[in-house]
Parts: structure tokens; sequence; C-alpha cells
């Protein structure tokens, strides 16, 4: 009895349970049903995206092109191989075959064209077929293929083989301006993104906008009649104009990959920017890199807006005019060169020369004496002044370049020290932009102008001019006067017999305004680094001199030397190579055909008067000689005793010790008068003037040496 109450309990119970979940699915499924929701998604929406095609359709990144509308960098189509290897995607075998039904051809096939052992072709192959993938790629080797890789694939039939049209960032132009036009690869979602650069920069324009495309298909994929489809038109990038022009950027380019394979420096920089605009017309920086072939990069920053450094000597052109405008500076006024002590400071500041004695501050800045700086600042124009003045130039701040990471440098001047060695570019630094934009207000009449990159952002799909950019003058720190002589006494560094910058940096067609500098490089035991190569060597150039056209920057960190040369060597070739072509490039009328002062005078009767004698007499004639050797007996002159010599005219004084010369920018006649006088077996090639030679300068030369010199217009 017992027994059987139980059973009838448990069936009571199961009863119950088996019509509670009866109710409960029935419950379920009338919500299902009048709801059309399972865990909260619609099952109509769930069913159409199951029956719908979708595929994005990728909008083109927008190009970047030169001021002339040449291409910097574009899009380019490459193809994605992949192979579904499903059966199922094979409904009618008999009829078609649209998976991969035979591996070991396929992978036969397939691995020379895309660069892949057969076996590990056939592995991944195999591997997905085990896996029950329903396709599978080649990695690396199966993408970025080219037009004419996915021709030759398509021409071999294969069954169960496809591509996916991608587009790839191309760099027409390889290494040309790397770090200004940047970088930008495909993400893991096979989207292009700016990395560096304008790339990067503009990314949001450049970017453009994804259209899509859908229809409703079957469970082959194959669309149906009646698809419903969806298109949505993508938008393509917007397109960026840079003021940069090709030309006078490859000219800039060979001759920093010329002096890269040659002096193997540690940094370069060259920057050429139109003073009357502030437009960039070319930029580079070593090391670089071809964003086509990355490799191992060693530097992805641009130099000219990222890195300050001390820019040395440079600077002078600035402090002179400081005082200038301030009426305090007096090109002929004395002071005694070598060194300036005040009692504020431990050590003097010193000249590179201790040889100079009384010389006057037109001489010191020729000379590029660090004394004559010093003084300027320090006992005409007071530390406040020329800081009022560094300011004006923007020396405390960035430029505001349409680049990015730019930084400023700092101006160090807490201590009558740092007052000091500002004054002549140590101790404080700056970015060669900084200093490049600065030197727009020496050549463009005291307006400083801003610079910049972007001249304009055009949407292609409208052809609405979204951005344009206009020259901007953000400062005048000088007048118009104040630049003019500032502007002569920069051409005087390259004119005068005592210039820095003679027989380096003369051009042959445009007379040339500029500043040398030699930049100690911080690090040393005591501060900064010492040796001969040891510094970063810079050039400031413009011309023509009198109204400017170009400004050129140029720095070159510690190349390699020989014993011959000076760090000025491969910072004179990049100048001279880009300024002489791009001026001609430009049509820049050449002014060296216009009329000068010519002084004339007599030769002095040079075997009745000492050494010294002559010397002091040709000094005061305004005429620097060339002395060959350190004898102190005057033994022979390419101009005969009685005869006129011009002011422009190069007198050689050959002394009874002679020693070889640098012939650098000598002209042929000059060269060929000294050989002449030496007694030289002279060859020559070439024409213009002197830029290689076979004897070192400061070797003895004896009577009878064979001497070749190699000649060019690049001068």
């Amino acid at each position: 009895m017992n027994d059987r109450k139980k059973r009838d309990w448990k069936l009571t119970v199961s009863f119950g349970l088996f019509m509670i979940l009866f109710f409960v699915l029935i419950g379920r499924f009338a919500f299902i049903q009048v709801t059309g929701e399972v865990q909260g998604v619609d099952l109509q929406e769930w069913a159409k995206r199951q029956r719908t095609n979708y595929s994005e359709l990728p909008a083109s990144r927008g190009s970047i092109v030169d001021r002339n509308g040449m291409q910097l960098a574009q899009d380019i189509t490459i193809y994605r191989l992949y192979a579904i290897v499903d059966e199922d995607y094979s409904p009618n075998p008999q009829t078609r075959i649209n998976h991969v039904n035979d591996l070991e051809k396929t992978a036969k096939e397939l691995a020379p064209i895309i660069g892949l052992e057969q076996s590990k072709v056939f592995s991944i192959l195999q591997s997905a077929v085990e896996k029950d993938l329903f396709q599978v790629e080649f990695g690396r080797e199966g993408s970025q293929l080219t037009r004419e890789q996915k021709e030759e694939i398509e021409e071999l039939g294969l069954p169960g083989i496809y591509f996916i049209e991608e587009a790839k960032r191309y760099y027409p132009n390889g290494i040309f301006a790397s770090q200004v036009i940047g970088l930008a690869q495909a993400n893991d979602d096979h989207q292009i993104t700016g990395i560096t650069g304008i790339e990067a920069q503009l990314d949001e324009y450049l970017s453009g906008e994804k259209g899509s495309i859908s229809f409703q298909r079957d469970k082959y994929n194959t669309k149906l009649m009646n698809s419903n489809e969806v298109i949505v038109e993508a938008k393509d990038g917007y397109n960026v104009k840079l003021t940069i022009d090709q030309k006078i950027q490859t000219i800039l380019e060979d001759a920093m990959s010329h002096v890269e394979s040659i002096y193997q420096p540690e940094r370069m920089t060259a920057t050429v920017i139109d003073p009357k605009t502030g437009e960039i017309l070319a930029m580079s920086n070593r090391p670089s890199y071809n964003p086509n072939d990355l490799g191992d990069v060693e530097n992805w920053y641009n130099d000219i807006v990222s890195t300050p450094i001390e820019p040395g000597s440079t600077v002078k052109a600035f402090t002179i005019a400081a005082a200038i405008e301030e009426g305090l500076y007096n090109p002929d006024e004395t002071f005694k060169s070598g060194s300036y002590k005040i009692d504020q400071i431990e050590r003097p500041v010193t000249d590179w020369s201790q040889k100079w004695g009384s010389i006057t501050y037109a001489e010191g800045f020729q000379r590029s004496s660090n004394v004559a700086m010093s003084k300027i600042v320090w006992d005409k124009l007071g530390p406040d002044r020329y800081l009022d003045y560094l300011r004006a130039f923007h020396f405390d701040q960035p430029t505001g370049i349409d680049l990015p990471r730019e930084q400023a440098g700092t101006l160090l001047y807490r201590y009558p020290i740092e007052q000091l060695t500002t004054s002549f570019g140590q101790g404080s630094t700056m970015t060669p932009i900084q200093l490049v934009k600065a030197a727009t207000a020496l050549a463009n009449d005291g307006k400083m102008m801003k610079p910049y990159v972007i001249k304009s952002i055009t949407d292609p799909n409208t052809d609405e001019v979204i951005l344009q950019k206009e020259p901007e003058v953000v400062g005048e720190p000088i007048s118009k006067e104040t630049a003019d002589q500032v502007l002569q006494a920069m051409e005087s560094v390259i004119t005068s017999n005592v210039g820095t910058g003679r027989n380096i940096y003369n051009l042959g067609s445009y007379t040339v305004a500029g500043k040398t500098g030699t930049a100690q490089i911080s690090g040393g035991a005591t501060g900064y680094l010492e040796g001969r190569e040891n510094y970063i060597f810079s050039f400031l150039g413009m011309a023509p001199s009198d109204d400017p056209k170009l400004i050129m920057y140029i720095t070159v960190q510690k190349p390699k030397l020989s014993e011959q040369e000076s760090g000025s060597a491969p910072v004179s070739y990049i100048f001279k190579h880009v300024m002489e072509n791009g001026l001609h490039y430009l049509n820049i009328q050449p002014d060296k055909e216009r009329e000068s002062t010519v002084q004339k005078f007599e030769m002095p009767n040079w075997q009745e008067v000492s050494k010294d004698q002559l010397l002091t007499q040709l000094e005061s004639y305004g005429i620097q000689p060339v002395i060959i050797g350190d004898g102190n007996q005057i033994v022979a002159t390419n101009i005969e005793s009685g005869k006129d010599v011009l002011s422009t005219q190069k007198l050689i004084l050959m002394t009874d010790q002679p020693k070889m010369p640098d012939l650098t920018g000598w002209s042929v006649r000059t060269v060929n008068e000294f050989a002449q006088l030496a007694d030289l077996d002279f060859e020559m090639i070439g024409s213009g003037f002197a830029n290689q030679q076979s004897i070192p300068p400061k070797e003895s030369i004896e009577s009878g040496r064979y001497l070749f010199v190699e000649f060019s217009k690049d001068q």
C-alpha cells in the first residue's frame, strides 16, 4: 500500500513538473512569436543579416603633391590572396568547382608566383581542410600582390583561388623628403593610417570615409533576383598640396646623399625657404629612410623641427642686427681681439685665433670673432636689451610650422657667461627652423615670415578648397635699413679676404650673403666634445645678396674629414650645388654681371722691400694676397712690379719655403699662374673653379712636381 502511494506521488510530481515545463515552453514560444526577439536579438533582423551579403567600399586615401602637382604620396592597388577549401561552396561540382579540390596542383602552381615553398603552400591548404575551415590566407607572401602577379595566377584557372583588392601607400620618389611627408601603412584592419609626418598630421583629412554595398543572397552566396541592393558611396580622402618643390627637393636630396656617402656624418639637415613668403621649398634630414622599403630606420624624427642644437656663429648675424637697429654698431670701430674677460665670469671668452690683434668690428664679424659679439652685448647693447631682440626674433618660442612634433630651443640666459655665449651661438639652443624663420627678417626688409609646408587641402569629391594657406608676417624685429646693412655685412663674409666664407661659398652666377658656424657639441669631460671633427658645421646663406630669393641653412654634425679638409667642405658642397641650381631653375636673374666698384693699384717693387713691408703696403690698398709657404722672403709673384693690381684680382706671393695652398674656388687662370710660379707640372680637367687637387694643402712642394686639378662650374 505504501509502495503504491509512493509511486502515485512520484507520478503526480513528475506530471506537475512536465506541465510546468510545457507551459513555460508554450509561453516562451508565444512570447517569441509576439515580440520576435530572443535574448534581445530581433529574429527578423538576424535572419535578414544571414541572408544579406554586406561588404565595405574602401575610400581612397588622399594624395600628397608638391607645389606643382607632382605626386609625392599616393594609393596604389594591391591584392590579397585567399583560398576557399570548403566543399559545400561547390553545390554542383559536376558543373562548376568553386573550392580548392586539388591541393597538390594548387600548391605547385601558386608557390613560385607568391614566393613560398611548394610544401609550405600545401601545408597551409591541408591544415585548413583538416580544421574544417571555410577559407584560408597565405600570410605576408600572399598579400600585397601586384596586378601582374594577380593576372598570372588568374591565368592558371585554379578553382577556389580568389583575391581581395586593397590599397597600399606608395611614395614615387623613395627617400625624397621622407621625414616631411611621413609614412602611412595599413593596420590590422587593412585600413591605411598615417604614422609620421604630414601623413600623421593630416590623417583625418587624408583618410576619407568608407562606403558599403549590401544585397540578399542564398546560402551559396549567389545574389537573389530581388536582392534589395543598397549602395552607400565611399568618399575619398582630401588631397594635400605642399609648398615643397620637387625639382629643388631632388637637387637637395642628391647633394645630401653625396655628402653622406663621402663624409658619413652623424646628422645632417638642410632647409630651403622663400624668405618673401615663408614657404618651405625643400627640407631634408640624414639619416633618413625610404618609406617604400623601410629596413632598419635610424631616425624617424624631422630634426629640423624636432631637435634643438647649439647653432654656433650663425647667430652672430642676429647679434649685429640688434646692435645696428639700436644705432650702436660702428663697423669701423676697433677692439682688441683674442680674449675678453669681465668680472662676473671665471674664464675669458676667446677667439678661435689669437693672432688678429686690434681689428675693426666689421673684420671681427668677417673673421667670426666671439670677442666682438661678447663686447657688443655686454659693452654696447647690454644683456637685457639683447634679450629683447632674441625674443623679437622668436628664439624663445616654437615657429608654429605645420609639421608634427615641433620643439623649441631654450635660451640659457640667467648668468653673465650664458648671456655672453648666447651672443655667438653657444649654450642656448634652437632648432634649424627657428633660425631659418628669424633669417627671413634679414632677407625680407625686416619682416619675419611664418614658415609653412602645407599650401592647400582640396576635396576631390567636390573640388572644393578646404584650406588655403597664405604668407603671414609674424614680426618685424628690425627695420629695412638694418636688414640691408646686415646683408652687406654677411656678403663681406664671402667676399672679404679675411672672411670665413671666402673661396668656399661663392656661387658662379650669384652674389651670396652668409654666415658660417662651427658649434661645439655638449657632452665632453669639460662640457663639450673635443677633436677637429666633433662639431656641428653650418652655414646660413642667401642669394642674391642684395635681394635674396632663397635662404638655405645647412648643418653637418661630426663628419669624417681628411687631414686636409675643413668642416666647411661638406656644408659648402650642399649649399653651392643646391643654391646655384635652385636659383637658375626659378629663373632668378644672375647678378654677378652687375657693375661693381673695382679699385686699381700699382704693384710695389717687391724685390726692394721686406716681406712685412710689402704686406703692410698691400694692406693699405685693401689687398689681401695669397702667401705661398712660411718663408721670410718673397721670391716670385704673379704680377710684376709696376703693373696694375685690381682689388678683385688674386695676388700670389711665393716665399722661399713654398707649401701647397688650398685651391678650392680658384679660377683656371689663377691656378695656372700659381703652377707657373711654383714650376709645377700642371694638368687639369673640367672648367669653372677648382674643387679637387692632387697635392694636399700645406704640403711642401718642389719644382717639377706633378699637380692635377679638377674644375667644376658648381661654385
